[in-house]
């Protein structure tokens, strides 16, 4: 039997912030371990400390204390610039406002972390994406000319651009209607499969965790339980 690859570690971390009358903790003592190509929800609500845990996990912030560890690097012993080169590398996100760049094409857009990094076929790849994803049609579509629903499917292709090893979405449905919502989830799960993608998903919807394999529910800054794994239920 094969062991299971750890892809993302967390062992002991805090995170805490300056506020006027001293300090404020957002994260406490947080640990977890997340094997490769898994599929796993953090699952709160808002002001529980998840899209904080996802920050850190991904090498976006420091922790006040701890370890991170993702894809084998030791995060929390990395300089911003060292950080900022795994994520190109290694690490794909979609967030809730799709965050795209209104000057650039769709096409634009999805390629543009690969050609950063230099791949030569960005252009070719962008366009398999976007035919993936249902938007052959728009690739020269600016953002203002797309509904929220095909903004996201842009920012879903993008983050699969660079085939990263892990994936972090941070309420990827949460700004689109019931239907549209389910049709990006749908869409989500399908290439993180094709691709054999690490996904680490924020959410505060429990049907939505429930298509993960594994759930940590946070509280106050804490998972709620010692025993932080639930089953998978859908």
């Amino acid at each position: 039997m094969k062991i299971p690859e750890v892809h993302i570690k967390a062992v002991n971390l805090a995170k805490s912030v300056k506020v006027t009358d001293g300090s404020l903790t957002i994260l406490h003592d947080i640990s977890l371990t997340i094997n490769r190509a898994e599929t796993v929800a953090i699952v709160g609500a808002s002001g529980s400390g998840k899209s904080t845990l996802l920050s850190l996990l991904a090498g976006l912030d420091v922790p006040t204390a701890g370890e991170v560890h993702l894809a084998g690097h030791t995060l929390h012993t990395l300089s911003e610039d060292q950080r900022a080169a795994i994520r190109a590398r290694d690490v794909g996100f979609v967030f809730q406002s799709f965050l795209l760049l209104p000057s650039l094409t769709a096409l634009e857009n999805v390629t543009l972390p690969a050609e950063l990094a230099g791949d030569k076929q960005a252009r070719q790849r962008g366009l398999e994406l976007l035919q993936q994803v249902g938007l052959a049609q728009r690739a020269h579509f600016y953002p203002a000319q797309l509904s929220g629903g095909e903004q996201q499917r842009v920012a879903i292709a993008r983050a699969f651009i660079t085939r990263p090893a892990v994936l972090f979405a941070d309420e990827p449905s949460a700004n689109l209607d019931a239907t549209t919502g389910r049709k990006i989830e749908d869409l989500l799960f399908s290439l993180n499969a094709e691709q054999g993608t690490t996904l680490v998903l924020v959410t505060h919807n429990d049907e939505l965790a429930a298509r993960c394999q594994r759930q940590y529910r946070m509280q106050a800054g804490r998972f709620e339980t010692a025993n932080e794994e639930m089953a998978h239920v859908g």
